[in-house]
């Protein structure tokens, strides 16, 4: 079975595909920015990711979502849920990390599959 690898460089890439299932990298919007509008950033970038990679959100299987601060919890649901539409949702979990740069208030990783 082949691996393909999407927007590579020589520390990781953005997505990986290996046979139906598809594997991102965490998605981080641009920092500084609110929790809603870093969220809507990620979501486009998934979109965009997965569309690469032949599939699409209707097919996402899990979804893990870093905060900087569980007081944006709401903030992000209300972006996500509008995006997942209330059908399709995938496994998920949310928790509360110390991310990369403290200008970073959402990271998603997200797997899903191709078929």
């Amino acid at each position: 079975m082949t691996i393909r690898r999407i927007e590579s460089g020589p520390r990781m890439s953005q997505a990986v595909v290996h046979g139906n299932t598809v594997y991102l990298a965490g998605q981080v919007g641009a920092p500084g920015e609110s929790a809603t509008i870093q969220t809507q950033t990620i979501l486009a970038q998934i979109d965009a990711l997965l569309a690469e990679a032949g599939t699409d959100k209707s097919k996402l299987l899990s979804a893990t979502i870093w905060l900087a601060d569980m007081a944006d919890f709401a903030a992000m649901n209300a972006v996500w849920e509008a995006w997942i539409g209330g059908q399709n949702a995938p496994a998920r979990a949310t928790g509360e990390v110390k991310l990369a740069t403290p200008a970073y208030k959402v990271e998603i990783i997200a797997i899903a599959a191709r078929d």
